[in-house]
């Protein structure tokens, strides 16, 4: 903007932020920290030009003062504008004046939150409210009377010195509301750089507790991780054009490059070290200056430290966990194990001198273990959701890699699977901790244990994880000092602990060569199978949320219970698809001429049924009906019986609740008459709901020659893996019809926002498919799903 003599405009300031952030041709793009400091200098000449016209002086006892972050100079692309305007309550007019401050903000679409208040009523509402105390301290006078504003500044800071130390338990309950509505920066695939736990209002509040002297104030280690944040947070909102602090994948690659730190998964792992730093750092600070502080300071005075006795050589002293004072960490290589054991079991945190201690005097223990450290390794794993705190702080103090060299590889690593909220180290934490919930489900609880936590340790290598993984497991094992049997039970948890829930989710689990097949896989081992299954549980329960549905557990169920049974010998009890009632009522349709439709649910899941003459496109329609309903279909399968299509299907509503049977069957009826224009109105309802994202990755499909059954032995399984989206299984349906494939059952699996559909199909002639029509139907699918 130019100074021509008169105050810039609101839209003079708008055009000029644009162009910060252009860049326009000829224009040098402006690093994150020069982009803030240039948007900063552009905002408070604006305001200083506007409070000047206002009739703001040096001298009036009126100041025009910022908070946040254009009161740090941090300002970010499309922040709001934290203003105060403080008076001394002499006059009338204050109102008025504010108001011509305000109003060519608002009506910019500039964000402001302001306020007008004398110096008393900012310390009053300070004293009462956190949040504005916190705000104070970043005080920087903008125009008007400096005197004013640096009063305020003063007396905020001294009152909070004054009254810090108190509030503290209050400002961490603060945050941990606020963690467990945002996540965690350091573990979530998509951080809130703001809000998430280790995120930038977390370095606020480490600020505010060094400005009240309570703690020192940031490091060198901080102050970087501080600096990674912000430029992130800067270069995303750059990007995206508004105000956004979610860093999600579709814009992360882009972010990544403008900052020269690679991809998207090498920026994810250098965000994960930074919110460790700082989450870190918040922990320890308010376990230091917690509230009761002071009445600790005070008893061990008069009557000396309280210490009790938690484990041989494990002492609780105050609220930490710590070293015994005859403990000698050097010649007891269990030790560690036992503190982090006594700390996750008793939820008090490790204190940090004696993490210092352990890590400087530890040994890492001879292999193989002695018994009492394994016993102590599963005692700390067995702990339940304790754990999770323990092994970070175990991890920062690089002690967790004394133990288990073969984590570096995970640690921080995002996961390249969309269906997955944590990064995987914490992903197999998080399972770890769901499966100790399961052990008297299992004869093996150790083993159950020790598999949750190493089943996807083979990640972050160039090759397939199950098997790189099943490698590490038996090094893993035989350091460990397991039996032989032990290691090898081991390393096939963690070689095949996809193989129920993939097997499940996508086959027909009643079919015999399924069942076969799971059987002769796990070597006949019913312990292994137990195992597996118990980890299936856990590891979907922490993969994300809505991946361990009613609908998988009774699917993995039923082909746990099969296989258990073919490996016992006994004949396989598997239902008859087409029970006596479906015939009954088949032979009523076939009679009457008419359709019907029936619902029977168990929770959110339910079994939909369809009858109709048997013709080609049954099952594109029957989809779309459901799909037009929000209904998720899990499952479909496809028989007849007096010439009449038995179509039944597993199902639940996506949101909402499951639509009468007698809604279904008059949609239904309008389908098979060509009377409702399913494709128009699931596009229509695929708008309202976002449609495929532009940066979705590309469709797969895949053949499986010998996974169809054999009650389908000319048939083969077609696996489609695309971007869920409302409708896509009419779609891939109507495709394969189109086409002139049988489709025999469908199984549709939703992994967070990935769909695995797969269609047991051949010729229509009932024989083999050609590899031209191989061909031709792949080459539709792929359309479809793009569609």
């Amino acid at each position: 903007m130019k100074n021509t003599g008169e105050a810039p405009s609101a839209a003079d300031l708008v055009q000029a932020r644009d162009r910060l952030l252009g860049p326009v041709a000829g224009q040098r793009r402006l690093s994150p920290d020069a982009l803030r400091e240039a948007l900063t200098d552009l905002h408070e000449f604006w305001l200083t030009a506007q409070a000047a016209q206002a009739g703001i002086g040096a001298n009036q006892g009126v100041a025009l003062v910022a908070v946040g972050g254009l009161g740090r100079r941090e300002l970010v692309p499309y922040a709001d504008l934290d203003l105060l305007l403080v008076h001394e309550g002499r006059g009338n007019g204050i109102n008025e004046l504010a108001e011509r401050l305000w109003y060519p903000l608002w009506n910019s679409g500039i964000g402001l939150d302001h306020s007008v208040r004398t110096v008393g009523e900012a310390l009053d509402v300070a004293a009462s409210d956190l949040r504005t105390a916190v705000g104070l301290l970043d005080i920087r006078h903008i125009a008007g009377d400096q005197e004013v504003a640096d009063r305020l500044k003063t007396l905020a800071r001294d009152k909070w010195r004054a009254s810090a130390r108190k509030r503290v338990s209050a400002l961490a309950e603060s945050a941990r509301v606020r963690w467990h509505r945002s996540g965690e920066v350091a573990h979530w695939v998509e951080p809130d750089l703001k809000h998430g736990r280790g995120g930038l209002r977390d370095v606020g509040i480490l600020r505010a507790l060094a400005v009240a002297q309570l703690v020192d104030r940031p490091g060198e280690e901080l102050e970087h991780a501080h600096r990674l944040l912000l430029d992130v947070r800067t270069e995303l909102r750059r990007l995206v054009h508004r105000a956004n602090d979610v860093l999600r994948a579709q814009d992360a690659d882009e972010v990544a490059v403008a900052l020269d730190r690679g991809d998207r998964f090498d920026l994810a792992r250098l965000l994960s070290g930074a919110g460790r730093t700082v989450a870190y750092a918040l922990d320890v600070a308010i376990r230091s200056v917690g509230s009761d502080a002071p009445r600790r300071v005070l008893s061990r005075l008069r009557r000396g430290p309280e210490r009790r006795p938690l484990d041989e050589g494990v002492v609780l002293h105050g609220n930490e966990v710590t070293l015994a004072r005859d403990a000698e960490p050097h010649r007891d290589p269990a030790l560690l194990l036992r503190v982090a054991a006594a700390a996750a079991r008793t939820g008090h945190p490790i204190a940090a001198a004696t993490l210092q201690r352990l890590a400087e005097t530890a040994p890492e223990p001879r292999a193989p273990w002695p018994l009492q450290a394994r016993d102590e390794l599963i005692a700390l794993l067995g702990a339940g959701e304790g754990i999770i705190d323990v092994i970070e702080a175990l991890d920062r103090s690089g002690l967790w890699a004394r133990l288990f060299p073969e984590w570096g590889a995970v640690r921080d690593l995002p996961p390249r699977d969309a269906a997955h909220k944590w990064t995987v180290d914490r992903h197999l934490v998080q399972t770890t901790a769901h499966a100790s919930r399961m052990v008297t489900r299992v004869a093996r609880p150790d083993l159950l244990l020790l598999g949750a936590l190493l089943h996807d340790i083979g990640k972050g290598r160039k090759a397939d994880h199950s098997e790189v993984g099943a490698a590490l497991a038996t090094q893993v094992g035989e350091r460990l000092g397991l039996s032989k049997q032990d290691v090898d039970t081991l390393s096939a948890m963690v070689r095949h602990h996809l193989l129920l829930p993939d097997t499940a989710t996508r086959r027909d689990v009643t079919d015999e060569s399924t069942i076969v097949r799971v059987a002769e896989t796990l070597g006949g081992d019913p312990v292994l199978l137990e195992l597996l299954h118990a980890l299936a549980e856990a590891d979907s329960m922490a993969t994300g949320p809505g991946v361990w549905t009613e609908w998988k557990a009774a699917l993995i169920g039923d082909l746990v219970s099969y296989s258990s049974q073919a490996m016992a010998g006994e004949p396989i009890a598997r239902p008859d698809p087409l029970d006596s009632r479906h015939r009954v009522q088949a032979e009523a349709v076939a009679a009457s001429g008419k359709h019907d439709v029936t619902i029977e649910s168990s929770g959110r899941v339910a079994t939909i049924t369809m009858f109709a003459p048997d013709r080609p496109g049954l099952l594109s329609r029957a989809a779309g009906v459901l799909a037009l309903n929000s209904l998720e279909v899990h499952s479909a399968s496809i028989d007849t019986h007096a010439g009449i299509a038995v179509e039944v299907f597993t199902a639940s509503p996506r949101f909402g609740s499951l639509p009468n049977a007698s809604l279904l069957r008059e949609q239904m009826g309008l389908a098979l008459s060509d009377n409702l224009p399913l494709a128009d109105r699931l596009a229509a309802k695929e708008r309202d709901y976002g449609g495929r994202p532009e940066d979705a990755p590309e469709p797969r499909v895949l053949w499986f020659d010998d996974e169809a059954g054999k009650d389908y032995p000319s048939a083969v399984v077609l696996e489609l893996r695309a971007v869920d989206r409302i409708g896509l299984l009419y779609r891939v349906a109507e495709a394969l019809e189109r086409c002139g494939a049988d489709v025999q059952w469908a199984r549709a699996a939703t992994l967070g926002t990935t769909a695995v559909d797969s269609f047991c199909i051949r010729a229509a002639d009932g024989g083999p498919l050609s590899a031209a029509s191989r061909s031709k139907l792949a080459e539709a699918v792929h359309a479809a799903a793009l569609a």
